[in-house]
């Protein structure tokens, strides 16, 4: 899967660009705030449709400007494509697959699939619970498409029923509807775990072998996927699971209504990682810390080629710089096949990329130089 044209208009701070791409590394060097991952989080939007940086849509667009736009030409499954995101103010975004409107933001998920590395990643293990399943989400809406609907819809049910329960005191009336949306949320939520422990399951048996390739130790990377207590077997039917999510909001029905929040469901869930039987969380040292969450990254790129046979578009945020040199290496090593896109300040520490083309970025403004 390789990007051949990438257009920005007014996005971030870019007025236009125009970015023929090579399908090995590109690398993109410049000071700080100059534009350089802006870039990436364009690529990013039309993989995932979602901004790395905002839950903000519309905080993509430049300043002044009345929407943003980017589209990537690009080459996948054997076949030129094209996906086009215009943010209008509203931050509703318009999204085109080869010039056809897509009905739903979900149906460009996995198009156009990427896989991020950003500086704040490699702090993913000691961030708290929303970030690891943030990490889960992005990559199966790319994955499977249809996981990318079912979270859409639990959004949907989840923020509804956040309402119904803050303006329940005004409106006792609402909490009529209440178990409605809660039964809705459990078949939901039913699909979205059992989703969820399959592809952890794939991953970890990737990321355990990365991880003893960069450790060099005797140190074993495993995990515990954590959802509602109720769930006996994450990976029986979506039905079973479903059910079971169900008998958990009813008894807690009586403390949401109190406590006017949401307190169960897979909006909850969390990854749990060990280094050697210890919570990496609580007990890693940074050096480990660093080496399981480039693991995990590594290995969701390696899932990615598994599933199509193509490897997804690496975006390399200023990440390399983060790393010590025998990580560094790593990364470099395994980036062979497939487009990379880089950012640094630094253009000399990628002296042993070979090939691929390297660009000056600088007050939102590209040019080619290598």
């Amino acid at each position: 899967m390789n990007i051949e044209h990438l257009t920005l208009r007014d996005f971030r701070n870019y007025a236009s660009a125009e970015l023929p791409l090579a399908p090995g590394v590109n690398v993109f060097c410049g000071e700080n705030a100059q534009g350089k991952t802006n870039i990436l989080e364009a690529v990013g939007l039309l993989s995932t449709m979602r901004l790395f940086r905002s839950g903000q849509k519309r905080d993509a667009i430049r300043f002044g400007a009345p929407q943003a736009e980017a589209e990537a030409q690009f080459f996948a499954e054997k076949r030129d494509m094209t996906i086009r995101a215009v943010i209008p103010s509203s931050g509703r975004v318009q999204l085109t697959v080869n010039g056809v409107r897509q009905k739903r933001l979900s149906d460009g998920a996995g198009i156009l699939r990427s896989v991020l590395f950003c500086p704040e990643d490699l702090m993913l293990i000691r961030e708290g619970a929303a970030a690891r399943r943030r990490f889960m989400d992005i990559a199966l809406s790319q994955l499977r498409p249809n996981y990318a609907r079912y979270l859409a819809e639990y959004a949907r049910l989840h923020e509804n029923k956040i309402r119904i329960l803050k303006d329940s005191e005004e409106k006792p009336s609402l909490l009529d509807t209440l178990d409605d949306f809660s039964f809705r949320m459990s078949m939901i939520g039913g699909h979205i775990v059992r989703y969820r422990a399959y592809y952890l399951r794939a991953l970890m048996q990737k990321a355990r072998g990365i991880h003893a390739s960069i450790s060099g130790r005797d140190e074993q990377l495993d995990y515990v996927y954590r959802t509602v207590s109720t769930v006996t077997d994450p990976f029986a039917s979506a039905k079973d699971i479903g059910t079971q999510l169900w008998e958990h909001a009813c008894t807690h029905r009586a403390a949401e209504i109190a406590a006017k929040s949401c307190l169960s469901g897979p909006h909850k869930d969390d990854l749990e990682l060990t280094i050697g039987g210890k919570s990496a969380k609580a007990f890693g040292s940074q050096g480990q810390v660093r080496t399981c969450a480039l693991s995990l990254k590594l290995a969701e790129r390696d899932m990615f080629f598994d599933d199509s046979g193509e490897y997804p578009v690496l975006l390399l945020d200023d990440v390399l710089s983060e790393l010590d040199a025998k990580r560094q290496d790593f990364v470099l090593n395994r980036i062979e096949n497939g487009q990379v896109l880089i950012t640094c300040c630094e253009p000399e520490k990628l002296a042993q990329v070979e090939g691929g083309r390297l660009f000056a970025v600088e007050n939102g403004t590209v040019r080619e130089t290598g």
